[in-house]
């Protein structure tokens, strides 16, 4: 062995290493130090969290914004099921993530010892494969596997359990049991020795071996050229062509300028949502921002890449029945989801519209005219918000203050978004500068992604300036991540959107149930709880002081300081009837 590897933590820090992970996320724990330990000696970041669920966050976000799995280590039992909530967000948004996952010594499972609980049957369901170490010289491999199994067909998370033992050196470990082991001579003591002896064995068999695990070629896959013909005649003789692209669609982010060219070559008009938000940048002629299901309801060719019709299109019937629909997608059960589509592009939709792009020759005249259309209706809709953002009232009138942020975030910026209402409003006001610059939770709606994924965005783009759009409800889960943006030099701009109140139930609950139980919150001094962490904190009651606190924010974030904006809001009735099912 080599003078790195002494035990198996060092092995899947040399797998990492040879994967090319340049970041292990963690929150620390004594089942996994052999694995930490060991990255940090092979020049692998090591970034520590408050919570292991900001760890996972953290990796998947990376792992969007790279194109390559991100990494996260978790200690055994409540570390594992700390992380449940952000492994099922990266499963349903399709994200490469793998998480390592200590255990209890493999001799003492079941048997009481520390932290121990059977783990499979609370991972197993959220990710793509579970994979339990039984033997140190496997350990290499599996992660090779993994990497392997979460990039391939449909993106998603992997776990490995790697129990404790499996993680030490040799003599330790062999030392450990011969202490549990005793020196008393009865047969049971004695059956004991020999048992433990035996497993020891077993475990380390073949573990001198070097344990080398190249990357594994993961293919892309490619939907069929009848599928492709067939959308293309379908595009060429329709009136009024849609695309909607989704996340699926920018899983290759390293190819996100080919995919926004073949966009563009296309002409055809699109609506752009989750990662794929920014893809033409900030002003593209071709991308449409407002009247979405007006649009689908008229258009006569719906061509939705990575898009399944879920909620977000009513469960397919904002598509009127007449209409052409063509579903490119890697997952064939999502392409038919509640809606069966007449082409069903089973494959890579990002490539799948590089295709239609190469065999494009020249887009009918008559296109021209229904984009001029969805045009108008975007200036109109535009112009209402205008006329809402003037509004003034005691405070800060949040379609404004997006106003202010659109025109001040840099050309760089990259917006986390976690919230409700605050978050949606945003939606419709902040233009995603380019690829890749918007990060939201996805299909699971999840609360308390911002703190993990602004970190992961902060490392993966380290020449970023990243921006958290909080509401004052989400900030809730990620508040304390302001000490490990402080300890680790993070330098994320969080704007928290204080209207005392989780306001997107509350406009239901309170119309339909005329109560607001449990919807209220208070104006808490959010700026004063990240100061206390070693931050910069800024407080904005009125809307005169907003511009100058987006460029002291930006000013101290270009210093390496981690900055939070608590923002008074007025209530407004700009998302009435925001409820959904």
């Amino acid at each position: 062995m080599s003078a790195l590897q002494r035990h198996g933590g060092d092995r899947i820090a040399q797998a990492l290493q040879a994967h090319g992970v340049p970041c292990l996320f963690t929150l620390c724990g004594g089942h996994i130090s052999p694995i930490l330990s060991a990255a940090k000696a092979r020049g692998i970041r090591i970034v520590d969290v408050r919570d292991e669920v900001t760890a996972v966050f953290a990796a998947d976000a990376t792992a969007r914004l790279s194109g390559r799995p991100g990494v996260a280590a978790v200690t055994a039992g409540p570390g594992i099921t700390n992380t449940i909530t952000a492994l099922k967000n990266a499963q349903l948004a399709q994200s490469p993530v793998i998480l390592i996952g200590g255990a209890a010594p493999t001799a003492l499972q079941g048997r009481g010892a520390l932290q121990d609980i059977a783990q499979r049957p609370l991972v197993e369901p959220h990710v793509k494969r579970f994979l339990k170490m039984r033997r140190v010289r496997d350990l290499g491999a599996a992660v090779a596997e993994a990497f392997e199994l979460a990039q391939s067909g449909v993106p998603g998370p992997v776990f490995i359990e790697c129990p404790v033992d499996l993680l030490y050196d040799e003599a330790s470990i062999r030392q450990w049991y011969a202490e549990a082991a005793g020196k008393g001579t009865a047969l049971a003591d004695r059956a004991l020795r020999w048992y433990l002896n035996r497993h020891a064995r077993q475990m380390f068999e073949g573990s001198a071996d070097s344990g080398t695990s190249p990357p594994r070629a993961v293919g892309t896959p490619r939907a069929t050229d009848s599928a492709l013909q067939a959308a293309l005649a379908a595009l060429r003789k329709s009136e009024r062509p849609l695309m909607i692209v989704g996340s699926q669609a920018v899983v290759r982010s390293g190819e996100a300028h080919k995919l926004a060219e073949a966009v563009a070559a296309l002409g055809v008009p699109v609506y752009l949502s989750g990662m794929a938000r920014g893809l033409l940048g900030r002003d593209h002629p071709l991308q449409m921002r407002h009247q979405r299901r007006n649009a689908l309801r008229e258009a006569d060719c719906v061509l939705l890449a990575g898009v399944p019709c879920d909620f977000r299109l009513d469960y397919g019937r904002h598509v009127r029945r007449s209409a052409t629909l063509i579903a490119a997608n890697r997952s064939a059960s999502e392409a038919r989801m509640n809606r069966k589509p007449d082409i069903a592009a089973i494959g890579d939709a990002g490539q799948f519209i590089e295709s239609l792009a190469g065999a494009w020759t020249q887009e009918p005249q008559h296109w021209a005219a229904w984009r001029d259309t969805l045009r108008e209706r975007d200036r109109e809709r535009e112009a209402e918000i205008d006329a809402q953002a003037a509004t003034s009232g005691e405070y800060v009138n949040p379609l404004a203050f997006f106003r202010a942020l659109e025109a001040e975030a840099g050309d760089n910026a990259v917006f986390v978004a976690d919230g409700g209402d605050f978050v949606a409003t945003a939606s419709y006001v902040l233009h995603p500068r380019a690829p890749l610059s918007w990060l939201d939770p996805g299909a699971f709606g999840t609360l308390g992604v911002g703190a993990g994924f602004a970190l992961g965005a902060t490392i993966a783009r380290p020449g970023s300036e990243t921006w958290i759009v909080w509401g004052d409800g989400a900030c809730g889960w990620g508040l304390a991540e302001f000490d490990s943006f402080v300890r680790q030099g993070i330098p994320v701009i969080a704007v928290v959107g204080n209207d005392a109140g989780w306001t997107q139930i509350a406009r239901e609950q309170v119309k339909m149930l005329h109560d607001d139980v449990a919807t209220v919150l208070a104006r808490t001094a959010y700026h004063e709880v990240a100061a206390g962490f070693g931050a910069e904190g800024l407080l904005v009651k009125r809307m005169d002081e907003v511009q100058p606190a987006l460029r002291r924010a930006r000013e101290l974030a270009r210093q390496g300081r981690a900055v939070l904006i608590n923002v008074w809001l007025d209530k407004t009735e700009f998302r009435e009837g925001s409820l959904s099912m």
